[in-house]
């Protein structure tokens, strides 16, 4: 699907969609408990991979109108009769392949050409220490994946500079590992993307797991086995990851405020600081869970997103409109998404005339005024949305992929087209 964007002024109020890291863990962690309602959850394709593959490895999962019900397996995962294909869910490959290691037989996980090319290496060397038997079938570290249990527990050193999203799965499947002793997972170097391993901890915590995490020279997870685990009801908070879109609108183009914008252990909840530091008018009622943002003079700065990836293509947006310098580091890390995201938004806004350069662990961005361009969307929700802004800024601007916003964040145009934004989409 094509999007033809127009200049646009915005106003108006929109809530924040549901978050896809809470509900990709909510349903995760409940599909090993008994019996849990999923609240306020996100529907949208990559959530439903996930709660297609717990299906295939034994829960009951069942989508009602507000709410997601599941039955889970206690822990006693089911081997499937299939693949399981988790489409273009990375969060959910990861989750589910150290799940798999629960099952008594093997389990083949694979997913679209995207998630073919994403590395699992890691991954696959903490199930193989932890006792299961894990390898890529092309011996590439990428999917597909086969994962054989049972996971039995011991401890591992992860890399924590490609994805967190390795030690999440692990932190769900180790309660339920055969030894009923400590599963010890050390983090070799910086682990990128804390706060997402602090959103699955503050849930399985929710949930009843006891996990101990020690700081020190490597950051230590200490995990016991055989436990259990029951929550009854989750309710997913507002997604700033997805609202970090929004709030860069209105500090662009008109005054927005965005509502179920509540405190949570979200790292992308920088958006706010960031926009301040840039120079925006923004205000954030953290106990009514409101934020309200208006058209500013922005001011470029340096920006760290170590813990924040997915904040990049938005910032990089915000940076080519801005004044002056805007230099995005610590970045490395965001090249393992969907796409190679720093190389995807620099060789469009490059399109649109922006200054940049792009190094493997940062991107500069000189602010510049922007025109119009046939842009490609890489076939990436977020480089879509944030695509969507600069197309905003500069008028008549087409964008190609646009449907895999239906990844994330499946309401984004008609939620930014209710705001007053133009835009024409043609299937």
């Amino acid at each position: 699907m094509d999007v033809r964007v127009s200049h646009s002024a915005l106003e108006g109020v929109v809530d924040a969609p549901p978050s896809k890291s809470y509900t990709h863990r909510a349903v995760a962690i409940a599909s090993l408990g008994r019996r849990t309602r999923v609240l306020n959850p996100l529907v949208s394709d990559d959530t439903r991979s996930t709660m297609h593959a717990c299906r295939m490895l034994g829960a009951e999962v069942e989508r009602m109108e507000d709410h997601i019900q599941i039955r889970g397996t206690q822990g006693k995962v089911t081997t499937p009769d299939n693949i399981v294909d988790v489409g273009n869910s990375g969060t959910t490959l990861r989750i589910m392949s150290a799940v798999s290691a629960l099952a008594n037989g093997a389990v083949v996980l694979t997913g679209d050409a995207s998630i073919r090319r994403r590395p699992n290496n890691p991954l696959i060397v903490a199930l193989n220490d932890l006792g299961a038997d894990a390898f890529s079938t092309r011996n590439n570290g990428m999917a597909p994946l086969v994962v054989r249990g049972k996971l039995r527990g011991g401890k591992t050193f992860i890399d924590g500079s490609v994805s967190s999203q390795f030690i999440t799965g692990l932190l769900i499947a180790c309660p339920f590992a055969e030894r009923e002793r400590d599963t010890e997972i050390v983090v070799r170097g910086t682990l990128k993307s804390r706060p997402y391993v602090d959103i699955t901890l503050e849930m399985l915590k929710d949930a009843g797991v006891e996990i101990t995490v020690e700081e020190g020279v490597n950051l230590t997870f200490k995990v016991a086995g055989g436990q259990d685990l029951h929550v009854s009801e989750y309710r997913v908070p507002g997604d700033f990851s997805s609202a970090s879109y929004l709030l860069a609108a209105g500090a662009l183009f008109g005054e927005l405020t965005v509502s179920n914008m509540y405190p949570t252990a979200q790292g992308d909840s920088a958006i706010i600081q960031i926009l301040e530091e840039m120079g925006a008018d923004i205000t954030w009622n953290k106990n009514k869970g409101i934020v309200k943002v208006r058209k500013s003079r922005l001011t470029g700065c340096v920006i760290d997103v170590g813990e924040t990836p997915d904040l990049l293509p938005t910032l990089a947006v915000l940076g080519a409109l801005a004044e002056g310098t805007t230099t995005i580091k610590n970045a490395k890390h965001v090249r393992y998404k969907e796409t190679d995201r720093i190389h995807a938004i620099a060789t469009e806004l490059a399109k649109m005339g922006a200054i940049l350069k792009e190094e493997e662990d940062s991107l500069t961005i000189e602010g510049s005024k922007l025109h119009s361009a046939q842009l490609d969307g890489w076939d990436d929700h977020r480089i879509v949305m944030a695509l969507t802004l600069a197309g905003i800024a500069t008028g008549n601007t087409t964008i190609n992929t646009a449907e895999s916003v239906k990844i994330s964040y499946p309401n984004f145009f008609e939620d930014i087209k209710s705001l007053g934004a133009i835009i024409e989409t043609n299937t």
